[in-house]
């Protein structure tokens, strides 16, 4: 008997899209050296919303409280924003990512998308400063933030695709 294939790891988010249930939940990561900030998606995914920031400890325990949240938050899938260098290439940073996202598969069967998270962190940092943020708060809200600003992005594209309801005639 031959075992079958393992999930697919690098979904697209337009077979992601193909895939979802009309009202479901997603989890956008930004996944960082230090810490994991979380955020959360309307049912009708619209909206990302920061939910929160894991400190990261070894992987078992910071996959262990990411599928935590994911279980409480009944989330159809993850968004985890892939950190590509400016001309579009991977360097380590990225293929951290992708061995994180590799790792966690042999967790769960969620569904796992990337998002190009580029400058995501220095623009949610920028927006935290004129909003007049101090240090001290933006550090402890940067990640979480920065996560719904990628999972806003995949939300922003998904809508996108998602076909456009029947014309009522109303």
């Amino acid at each position: 008997m031959t075992k079958p294939p393992p999930p697919k790891i690098d979904l697209s988010l337009e077979e992601l899209a193909r895939a979802l249930p009309v009202h479901a939940t997603l989890i956008g990561l930004d996944l960082g050296t230090v810490t994991i900030g979380l955020a959360l998606s309307d049912v009708r995914r619209r909206i990302a919303s920061p939910l929160l920031t894991i400190a990261r400890k070894k992987f078992s325990v910071d996959a262990g409280a990411l599928l935590d949240q994911a279980t409480k938050h009944e989330a159809a899938a993850l968004v985890l924003g892939l950190p590509l260098n400016m001309d579009g290439s991977e360097g380590p940073r990225a293929q951290a990512t992708r061995a994180f996202a590799r790792n966690l598969r042999a967790l769960t069967d969620l569904p796992i998308v990337y998002w190009d998270e580029r400058l995501s962190t220095a623009a949610v940092t920028r927006t935290l400063i004129e909003g007049d943020a101090s240090r001290k708060r933006r550090d402890q809200v940067v990640d979480k933030v920065a996560a719904a600003y990628i999972l806003q992005g995949a939300l922003d594209r998904l809508a996108n695709l998602a076909p456009s309801p029947p014309d009522t005639g109303s």
